[in-house]
């Protein structure tokens, strides 16, 4: 049985996701009318008893209105100053606006590190729910001040969908300045159809999927496809519905047809620990397998074994998260190893009863086990 829009009515926890174009005007200026659309349908939803968490872009854009910018910044230091700028008056603004609600918000500031690291993950993850059990309302953005291109997660439509997983969330909402996925460019063709529902997230969805963001974003539809694949994987239903409409937010709970739904396939959800696996972690390095060890992994439920490794690249430690990939070079599944880089490259392609005979000790048959093994999709 597929999934229904009329499951949207028992979604308790959802996060929203709004961007930079939803919440400034052409001028860069915070479009404080539309702000406070939104915010209501939010406290709405809080009202009745839904968990809501809020991951708003648009700090660097509201800091080049405050700054008299026109254009986006084009090196990481304006853009670190336009945002140090810009997140505290967003902040304000929603302080302001929720508290009018009766509820309380609290500014969380991510990085590509706290979603990498284990330990931060998880802690990131406690402090929401602590959050949550307060009835306090997250804000979320990525930490823009002090993230380097090396350290940043890219869009806030990605760190929606991992900030979604941390959470366990029951729906992600993409609100943004289209109503949704079109089979083709609405702007340039009058018969564009939207697409309400996408089951799979296949190369011929991708390839409607076209076009940067806004000039003051950083987002576009294919960083929203990425988003929808990443939470789908955990299990998690995606709406991309249009901003700038009132009482999207009610409509879509109420389960009238908004937007576009991504939905998951299948039962299968991921676990907590194999979401940061899958999407989060860093990764050390690649090891390759030969056809059948790729499918005893995808079809079988198998550990990975060194006789099915075909090559290792990269330097990595026992406990470093490495990539598997295909022998065409294709990544299906990431996984914490049990062995370094340099014995790997020594017992590939044995069998594991080898392993002490090759290396002078053996603590695992598995490189990777299958409890350390995610698979993505």
């Amino acid at each position: 049985m597929g999934f229904e829009r009329e499951q949207l009515a028992g979604v308790n926890r959802l996060v929203v996701k709004v961007g930079t174009s939803m919440l400034t005007h052409e001028t860069g200026k915070l479009n404080i009318s539309r702000i406070e659309t939104f915010v209501r349908d939010m406290a709405d939803l809080a009202n009745s008893g839904r968990q809501v968490i809020l991951v708003s872009s648009g700090a660097v854009g509201a800091g080049l209105g405050k700054l008299g910018l026109k254009e986006k910044p084009k090196t990481i230091p304006e853009k670190q100053a336009a945002a140090a700028v810009g997140q505290g008056l967003l902040m304000h603004i929603y302080e302001k606006l929720f508290a009018e609600y009766g509820y309380v918000v609290a500014q969380v500031l991510l990085t590509k590190e706290d979603m990498s690291d284990r330990r931060r993950y998880l802690n990131a993850r406690n402090a929401f729910f602590k959050l949550l059990s307060f009835g306090v309302i997250p804000i979320v953005n990525e930490n823009d001040t002090i993230a380097t291109e090396e350290i940043r997660l890219g869009d806030n439509d990605t760190l929606s969908a991992l900030v979604a997983g941390v959470v366990d969330a029951e729906l992600l909402v993409l609100l943004s300045d289209i109503e949704g996925l079109f089979t083709a460019n609405p702007k340039e063709d009058k018969d564009a159809r939207l697409i309400e529902m996408v089951t799979e997230i296949t190369p011929e969805v991708e390839k409607l999927a076209g076009g940067a963001g806004s000039n003051m974003g950083t987002g576009g539809m294919i960083t929203k496809l990425q988003a929808a694949r990443i939470a789908n994987t955990s299990g998690i239903p995606m709406i991309i519905a249009d901003g700038s409409k009132r009482g999207q937010l009610q409509d879509i709970v109420h389960c009238r047809t908004i937007g576009t739904l991504f939905v998951p396939a299948g039962e299968h959800k991921l676990h907590t620990k194999k979401r940061w696996l899958a999407f989060s972690s860093d990764i050390y390095g690649t090891i390759t397998l030969d056809k059948g060890a790729c499918q005893a992994i995808i079809y079988e439920g198998k550990s990975l074994l060194p006789i099915g490794i075909i090559s290792v690249e990269g330097y990595f430690q026992p406990g470093n998260v490495v990539r598997i990939s295909s022998p065409e070079g294709e990544e299906f599944a990431r996984g914490i190893t049990n062995y370094s880089s340099e014995d790997l490259n020594r017992i590939k392609g044995n069998n594991s009863n080898n392993i002490e005979q090759i290396l002078g000790y053996k603590d695992y048959d598995e490189v990777v086990h299958r409890d350390n093994l995610a698979l993505r999709g």
